[in-house]
């Protein structure tokens, strides 16, 4: 566009926008008017003029985001902490119990600002360590919100394990019988029933491999609930207590445990039914972690579901606050 021109569109922008509280009854109207106004001009390849700054940073959120290690995420904030949740300016976290046809079902809705929230830590100091701990304890040493037990092979180093935690490789070894959750580094799921295709992850899509693990079965893929094997790892078709993990949409999650071998009343799932409750949350891919005395859910450093015993495992999936704790100490 001509300079002049360019000049009179600009006047004229002025002029509507200096006339806008005259004619516009509504303030929404008068600023959507004038974002549109700045956009038209931003458009424009040499940005001689600006009415007003281009950068919005009133509404741009603070980049919040931990090292993609096995450090711990950021002390929480323990007055955001209620029966209900926590929330603050990096995670959201939603706790809700429900019962449905004789299961009881422990439910963490998860939403985080940095896919780097998502983190998993494993009993040893170090990843060439093989041992195993409570699931309270590790969350509690990771400043976890919310926590649930992993799949309890990164001590299983004699076997065929496809293993990644914080983008560091433990083993990528397939093993045909089993089914691979990889988590990328943008935090998406992508489920391998048997294994297929999981070695070339990385190659294939140009992602990076943040963790992975092979416990399984996959449960959703696609939004589609899968046919669970019935000859899965332990009883499959039998009532069992379960642990599961979802993802719904961009840094959306949810965690999920189903009750069983206690006084809570809740019968357990099979692998179908964990598989069919996670498609009913909406969960666009799901898979099943370690389940039996193992599944563990820990909100706020106390265990959520019913548990009479907690058993020692080798590593936690955990969501952790971003936000630095000097921001809430001041």
């Amino acid at each position: 566009m001509k300079l002049p021109v360019r000049i009179v569109l600009s006047l004229l922008c002025v002029a509507m926008v200096l006339s806008a509280p005259f004619v516009i009854s509504s303030p929404s109207m008068l600023e959507d008017a004038r974002w549109e106004i700045q956009d038209e001009l931003d458009s424009q390849d040499s940005g001689w003029l600006r009415l007003f700054p281009a950068a919005r940073a009133e509404d741009e959120p603070p980049a919040y985001s931990l090292p993609m290690d096995t450090s711990a995420g950021m002390e929480p904030n323990p007055a955001l902490f209620t029966e209900a949740g926590y929330e603050d300016a990096s995670i959201r976290v939603q706790m809700e119990t429900r019962e449905e046809d004789g299961v009881v079902w422990r439910i963490a809705w998860v939403e985080i600002a940095s896919p780097t929230q998502l983190r998993t830590a494993y009993a040893g100091k170090t990843i060439k360590k093989d041992t195993t701990g409570l699931v309270t304890v590790m969350a509690k040493q990771h400043n976890a919100i919310v926590a649930i037990n992993g799949d309890n092979y990164t001590n299983e180093t004699a076997k065929h394990s496809f293993i990644y935690r914080m983008s560091e490789k433990r083993q990528a070894k397939l093993n045909k019988q089993k089914d691979i959750l990889i988590i990328d580094e943008s935090g998406d799921f992508h489920t391998f029933i048997k294994s297929a295709g999981a070695d070339t992850f990385e190659k294939d899509t140009g992602h990076q491999i943040a963790n992975a693990f092979m416990f399984g079965p996959a449960l959703v893929h696609n939004y589609e609930v899968l046919k669970t094997d019935k000859n899965y790892n332990f009883n499959p078709s039998g009532r069992e207590p379960r642990c599961a993990i979802g993802q719904l949409d961009t840094l959306s999650y949810v965690l999920v445990v189903a009750d069983g071998r206690g006084n809570s009343g809740s019968e357990g799932a099979t692998h179908q039914e964990l598989a069919e409750f996670m498609a009913s949350l909406g969960c666009r891919e799901a898979y099943n972690l370690d389940g039996g005395n193992s599944a563990i859910m820990v909100y706020n450093n106390e265990i959520y579901n019913y548990k009479a015993r907690e058993r020692d495992v080798a590593d936690v999936i955990y969501f952790a606050t971003a936000v630095p704790a000097e921001e809430w100490k001041k």
